[in-house]
């Protein structure tokens, strides 16, 4: 890493996609990132466990969209740092022809993107260092991999909370305004409970952005027009269930898939 890029991530602070990584179990953080998701933990015992969840409904929900929805084209926004069974690996693994496009604007996630870009040799990957706020400019990026003339299922996996509730909702809408009929919408984020608001008032203690917590209706309304695929809406833990996630626990993560 160059010491330019290693100066604008900054080593010596929290940074939040590798926060992010260390409550996953991954690999890419700092003693600086897990002291901070530690004090998280500490205030809401379940934010690992709600982390998880997260990545297991992204995998199930690929899953099904690769499958019987019959989706080859995923636009991952805030992708975040490399992992086990990323969006193009998991939608490979049923559709080798599937093309997808990572976006995040973190100069950490631009230096591990050579890792997303291990497309199976029948489809694609992109990544596209951009703001998920510029929905007009990252659609347009995204064009040089993606047919938009053909359905795009959109992925907005605890995400939205870098922007204010309302703002989330109306940048949601952008993006599925802009794609054509069967599109789909794959959302997720953290419900505002006093555990979670608590968790909220650590997590940006530690130098970091905020991450806002949202009210449920806050999260369905980036659905509106839209049809929700079974079981619809509520705890990411109860949807589709595998037989080996079944009496799961709900999370205060929820989320849903929807088609347009």
């Amino acid at each position: 890493m160059s010491p330019e890029l290693e100066a604008r991530i900054g080593i010596g602070v929290p940074h939040s996609a590798r926060v992010w990584n260390y409550w996953i179990n991954g690999k890419d953080y700092y003693p600086v990132d897990q002291e901070l998701g530690d004090q998280v933990i500490a205030i809401y015992p379940q934010t690992r466990e709600l982390a998880l969840a997260s990545r297991a409904f992204q995998t199930r929900a690929v899953q099904y969209l690769a499958g019987s929805a019959g989706i080859t084209q995923f636009l991952d926004i805030g992708t975040g740092l490399p992992v086990q069974n990323s969006t193009h690996e998991v939608a490979q693994t049923i559709r080798p022809q599937a093309r997808i496009a990572y976006v995040d604007n973190d100069p950490l996630v631009l230096a591990h993107a050579r890792a997303l870009l291990t497309s199976a040799p029948e489809g694609m990957t992109d990544y596209i260092h951009a703001d998920m706020t510029d929905a007009e400019h990252v659609l347009q990026e995204a064009a040089r991999t993606l047919d938009m003339t053909q359905p795009v299922a959109v992925m907005l996996l605890s995400t939205l909370g870098h922007v204010e509730p309302q703002a989330g909702i109306d940048l949601t809408q952008r993006y599925m305004a802009s794609l054509p009929a069967g599109s789909h919408l794959v959302l997720c984020d953290t419900v505002s409970t006093p555990q979670t608001l608590a968790a909220q008032e650590a997590y940006a203690a530690g130098e970091t952005p905020p991450y806002l917590v949202r009210r449920p209706e806050e999260i369905l309304a980036s659905a509106d027009g839209m049809t929700l695929v079974d079981p619809g809406f509520g705890s990411i833990t109860l949807w589709r269930p595998r037989p080996n996630e079944e009496g799961i626990s709900p999370v205060d993560q929820w989320g849903f898939v929807a088609s347009k």
